[in-house]
């Protein structure tokens, strides 16, 4: 399985990006795509020993569209310079995530700027609870991994609504995206051993998108 195709096709489609392009070049995006799905594959079954529906999951169900939605956005590229994974393939829960890009590829997870009833009740959470919240982005593991939590070009400034600058988490409770990311190159994902790296970043976050999801799920009227 050749997976440098893969960002030999992503460098072509950015360089051309238009219908015609794609509609001539076709036969490259399906081989680059069934590579990138055989992959994805492997990944899953890996992944499975910590999550067993993993492994029902088919490769299809959890990849991105190349196509940009230009609804919003009229002035993007028709296409993607990516492909991209998450194995929930929901943007509005914690989620564990994959992007292959030659301009910047990565792995990582957590919540990127979520809805804001989803952020208040993040927010409670760290309020209620945010020490364990802090003891697992500052674990060993975590920070020799991924840094920390990602750079918010999003946070606040000031407390939010209901909380005061004195709050022991007031560095959290400012954020608005809680995601920990770490790029690898293209010679560590066509390695043989980049399953091995997916699966270690898989572990590490793990703590910390079971704590958001456990925010995110809760129901104060339970």
């Amino acid at each position: 399985m050749n997976k440098a195709k893969i960002y030999d096709f992503l460098r072509d489609l950015t360089a051309n990006n238009s219908k015609e392009w794609m509609h001539e070049h076709k036969k490259e995006y399906l081989a680059a795509k069934d590579i990138w799905l055989d992959e994805i594959a492997l990944i899953l079954k890996r992944l499975s020993k910590y999550k067993p529906t993993f492994e029902q999951l088919e490769p299809k169900k959890t990849i991105m569209r190349i196509n940009t939605n230009r609804r919003f956005h009229p002035n993007k590229p028709i296409y993607k310079d990516n492909f991209a994974f998450s194995p929930e393939n929901d943007m509005l829960v914690p989620s564990f995530y994959i992007h292959i890009s030659p301009s910047e590829s990565f792995l990582g997870g957590g919540l990127h700027k979520p809805s804001n009833d989803i952020l208040k009740k993040i927010r409670s959470a760290i309020d209620y609870d945010g020490k364990r919240f802090k003891a697992i982005i500052n674990e060993k593991k975590f920070q020799d991994f991924y840094g920390g939590l990602s750079d918010d070009p999003d946070k606040l400034k000031t407390s939010p609504r209901g909380y005061t600058e004195e709050h022991e988490h007031i560095d959290l409770l400012r954020r608005k995206n809680f995601t920990a990311l770490k790029r690898f190159t293209q010679k560590e994902f066509i390695s043989d051993n980049f399953v091995d790296i997916v699966e270690e970043a898989y572990k590490i976050i793990q703590p910390m998108n079971e704590y958001l999801e456990q925010a995110v799920s809760f129901d104060g009227n339970d």
